[in-house]
């Protein structure tokens, strides 16, 4: 099931307003251009701002998403209808025959168990053409990003047009290795409402990953990660 953060329809529209700086976004782009692909399949697309970038370039994109309410703000944006949005998973894909698929951001951390992830691999797997690739990105766990979603760390304030000023916060709540489970909290102050968004992340290794990678039928390729906190 989705996180509130992305299932919620009050908390859906926020995702974009706290988050307004998608620079972690450019080696994607620069990689669909390297790669000269002209069909993308975004897995996990969220609010969509991925898929509409794709979109503005005149790509063909299908965007995947298995929480409605995000889909919803997906749709409302710019040149959204250029863009084909499912209601699903990597698990319930039509058939497709993709240049490029991606997961940005967490997508690659919500799959808690080897079977889950498996099965979206295998899902993607299918969806590529011949020669087809795979990009996404994942934090490496050896830098212990957790460390840092305190609530001192994290703590954002904004006044988004058409909801007031909201309040946000994120803390951990546990620790487990590999799981690490956290919470979001969201203060409206235009009625005193006070919501919780709680996930849990799962941080693989290099080595997990590649084994995995090559067990659902993928050949890899390592690029440097992006700089920043999240050390990916």
């Amino acid at each position: 099931m989705p996180d509130a953060l992305y299932a919620d329809p009050r908390l859906a529209p926020l995702y974009d307003p706290l988050d307004p700086d998608r620079s972690d976004l450019d080696a994607y782009l620069a990689m669909v251009e390297e790669f000269e692909a002209r069909s993308v399949l975004d897995v996990g697309c969220g609010a969509g701002t991925f898929a509409c970038l794709f979109a503005e370039r005149g790509l063909d994109v299908v965007g995947v998403e298995p929480a409605a309410a995000s889909l919803d703000v997906a749709r409302g944006k710019s040149l959204a209808e250029q863009v084909r949005w499912l209601h699903g998973d990597a698990t319930t894909l039509p058939p497709l025959a993709v240049d490029l698929a991606t997961m940005t951001a967490n997508v690659t951390q919500v799959f808690l168990t080897d079977a889950d992830w498996h099965e979206t691999l295998r899902g993607i797997h299918a969806a590529l053409r011949p020669g087809g690739r795979l990009v996404f990105e994942t934090r490496d766990p050896a830098w212990r990003a957790w460390t840092g979603w305190t609530p001192e760390r994290t703590f954002i304030e904004a006044d988004i047009p058409g909801t007031g000023v909201v309040r946000t916060w994120c803390q951990v709540l546990d620790v487990a290795e590999p799981l690490v489970s956290f919470r979001w909290t969201y203060v409206f102050d235009t009625d005193g409402t006070t919501l919780t968004s709680d996930s849990t992340l799962r941080f693989r290794g290099r080595d997990d990953i590649e084994r995995s990678l090559r067990e659902t039928g993928f050949r890899t390729e390592g690029r440097p990660g992006r700089s920043g906190s999240s050390r990916v």
